[in-house]
């Protein structure tokens, strides 16, 4: 079981290193550091956005939701 701010700590951290993967590869690309950086936090606020509707989506979705019984002893 994990707590809520290790959750938190953890997803910022992937977020980071995400997110400087995004940005070596596009100064790879671009060769202008510049350049890299837009790409990198315009991918972040995309990606972002793209997964709170991800998850806002899935929160509707019956889908493998258990339900809770009728009653319980």
């Amino acid at each position: 079981m994990e707590s809520h701010a290790r959750s938190i700590i953890k997803a910022l951290s992937w977020r980071i290193i995400a997110t400087v993967v995004t940005f070596l590869v596009a100064w790879l690309f671009t060769g202008t550091v510049d350049m890299a950086m837009k790409i990198g936090v315009l991918d972040t606020l995309i990606k972002l956005a793209a997964y709170y509707y991800h998850e806002r989506a899935w929160i509707r979705l019956s889908f493998g939701k258990l339900r809770s019984p009728e009653y319980q002893i």
